[in-house]
């Protein structure tokens, strides 16, 4: 990998009150990131691309019925996040190549 980014890791983890609204976010997310867990995902994201994320959730969920919580974990390049994983092994998402 050449140079740092400025992709940060985050894990953004919902919930949703409505099955039908909840499929929808979760294609979205599994867009943007990794599946961890039913309603978690680890994405590594630029700021541009954490904009767009927001904007395709906004347009799903319902305010006052849903919660999407995002934790920013800070630089991806940088972040050594300390994880514990009882059961199926968990790694940091790296950085891959997008094909457009």
């Amino acid at each position: 990998m050449s140079g740092p980014t400025d992709e940060h890791l985050y894990i953004i983890t919902y919930d949703i009150a409505d099955p039908k609204r909840w499929r929808r976010v979760w294609k979205v997310m599994n867009g943007y990131g990794a599946w961890l867990q039913l309603s978690v995902f680890q994405c590594r994201l630029s700021r541009k691309r954490l904009v767009q994320l927001r904007g395709a959730l906004a347009d799903i969920i319902e305010t006052g019925a849903d919660h999407v919580l995002i934790l920013d974990l800070g630089p991806a390049d940088a972040v050594k996040p300390r994880m514990e994983s009882l059961g199926k092994a968990v790694s940091v998402v790296e950085r891959t190549p997008i094909i457009v």
